[in-house]
């Protein structure tokens, strides 16, 4: 049941109406239900592997709990050396217990999702050796969401470790945390604290809710079915017999790509955020205009945010302030006394690489997903080496880093590298992704284009004018939510007429110029399979 079908509206609707007229008390029970309904159609058998998640984090959750309140009655009336000791004891035990959490849930993840990955690099190492061992390579379905509710119930146990939050003794609220069946597909990851309450406790209906709500399920519709499918046919017809196009075609492809995975994904989460509104649930961000960074840290601090604020969270953190990290940030620190930037930097890059490893790895079990992390942790890492550098050539040509156009060259810079980070993510492998990229220098075949070739790769000189303007405004409207418009407020305080025609312009623009129809399966959406 695609987000971006007929099924899942129904379904929608439907769970809406039982919602409001269940009495309060039970609101949550009907989200419960109704999001491991979703869970079954979906994924059928599969839906075991999410309930041995759910249990699993809810009893050791538990376990981490009933450590804490034991170490707090018994530190009471001991000294400070005696509490130093039993409080180390109780350090040890949660983190067993966290280890356990992590093979169990890691260890799902791992297997359903990397286990022919990490047997086929096994048994190439093997064969270099000649050793006549080979690991046999099996089929597995990938259940719906797991990269998506690993994370979130990772991040549970995790804080309940830290003690940021107090495990909850409520089964069905933790299943739900997880399951909540908009949110399950693409996330956003969310958080225990921001989330879980807010499902669980009762909303009414609010006109507001559903009217806001579904206007962000239109622009969701319209950036996916309009923009990201469109896009897709002739992105698809050139990635899929790349030998064929050089040049200019292969620049608009990979051009058209970023734009794609983008409208695709923004536009996922704008419906599946639209839902939650309507139930009166306030899901996070995951994008904030990332076309108008100005670096690629500011891009990654725009896409995908969720995500990058977990990696950031629960594995930066983690490595930054572990004790072996810290030593070797305490030994450079020393060593390089007379080159404190130096030392920053590579004190930084430690744990950094880890996020980018996880990062790359988290999208696929391939090699080219781990270089596309690798990638972004270069040009990072490039960008804080030659900072200084950067910084003296600036004040050595007098540029005026607060001027229009030296931010638009930031702007432009940055999108060139990620146009590039696309390439590799959307090419099938590492090779294919240097060719086709080789291939965009070729000009050869610039005659072809004038000659229209590129109007007949599935999109012809129609579709182009459409996808242009949609784009456009597309653009605009991240253009203007930079400016700080509150679009969806500023509509709402517009007149009857201009309010309702806006809502019919957006209707009839998908239902007009979107990708569907008898012989049209629906797309589904990218960060899906991840």
């Amino acid at each position: 049941m695609e987000i971006n079908s007929l099924k899942f509206i129904i379904f929608v609707v439907a769970v809406i109406l039982a919602y409001f007229i269940t009495p309060k008390k039970y609101k949550w029970i009907i989200l419960l239900i109704s999001s491991y309904l979703f869970y079954w159609i979906n994924s059928n058998k599969l839906i075991v592997f999410i309930c041995i998640t759910t249990i699993s984090i809810y009893l050791l959750g538990l376990l981490l709990g009933r450590i804490d309140k034991k170490i707090e009655i018994e530190c009471k009336n001991l000294e400070k050396e005696e509490k130093k000791k039993l409080k180390a004891k109780a350090k040890s035990k949660k983190k067993l217990v966290v280890a356990v959490a992590l093979i169990i849930n890691l260890g799902i993840l791992g297997v359903v999702k990397y286990f022919n990955f990490f047997s086929g690099n096994i048994n190439g190492i093997l064969n270099i050796f000649n050793i006549n061992i080979q690991i046999p390579s099996m089929q597995f379905v990938l259940p719906l969401g797991i990269s998506y509710y690993t994370l979130q119930a990772l991040s549970y146990i995790i804080d309940v470790y830290r003690q940021k939050i107090q495990p909850d003794k409520n089964l069905g609220k933790v299943a739900l945390f997880l399951v909540f069946f908009p949110q399950i597909l693409e996330g956003p990851i969310g958080r225990y604290k921001q989330l879980a309450n807010q499902l669980y406790e009762p909303h009414k209906i609010e006109f507001k809710n559903i009217k806001n709500g579904s206007l962000l399920i239109i622009w969701g519709f319209f950036q996916k079915m309009v923009i990201a499918d469109r896009l897709g046919i002739f992105v698809d017809a050139v990635f899929n017999n790349y030998t064929q196009y050089s040049g200019i075609i292969t620049i608009c492809a990979v051009l058209f790509y970023t734009f794609q995975i983008y409208a695709d994904f923004a536009g996922c989460i704008n419906i599946v955020r639209g839902v939650a509104e309507i139930f009166g649930i306030t899901l996070e961000e995951n994008f904030k205009r990332p076309f108008f960074s100005k670096s690629i840290q500011e891009f990654w601090r725009r896409w995908n945010i969720t995500l990058g604020t977990w990696l950031k969270e629960y594995i930066f953190y983690s490595v930054a302030f572990s004790k072996w990290c810290l030593n070797i940030t305490t030994k450079l620190n020393i060593k390089l006394k007379k080159h404190k930037h130096l030392a920053k930097t590579l004190s930084a890059l430690c744990p950094l690489i880890f996020v980018w490893f996880a990062n790359g790895l988290w999208h696929g079990a391939s090699w080219k997903y781990v270089f596309y992390g690798m990638y972004y942790f270069i040009i990072m890492a490039i960008g804080m080496f030659l900072e200084p550098v950067f910084k003296k050539l600036a004040e050595f040509l007098k540029i005026n880093k607060n001027s229009k156009k030296y931010k638009l060259w930031q702007i432009l810079r940055t999108f060139i590298l990620v146009n590039i980070g696309m390439l590799i993510f959307r090419s099938t492998n590492i090779s294919t992704a240097f060719a086709i990229g080789k291939s965009m220098f070729d000009f050869s075949s610039f005659g072809e284009v004038l000659n229209g070739k590129i109007f007949s790769l599935g999109l012809d000189m129609g579709e182009f004018i459409i996808l242009i303007l949609s784009i456009a405004i597309m653009l605009i409207v991240d253009y203007l939510q930079e400016k700080n418009h509150h679009i969806r407020e500023e509509i709402s305080e517009k007149n009857v007429f201009i309010r309702w025609s806006i809502y019919y312009i957006g209707i009839f623009s998908i239902v007009i110029f979107g990708i569907y129809g008898k012989d049209y399966n629906p797309s589904s959406f990218i960060y899906g399979q991840f």
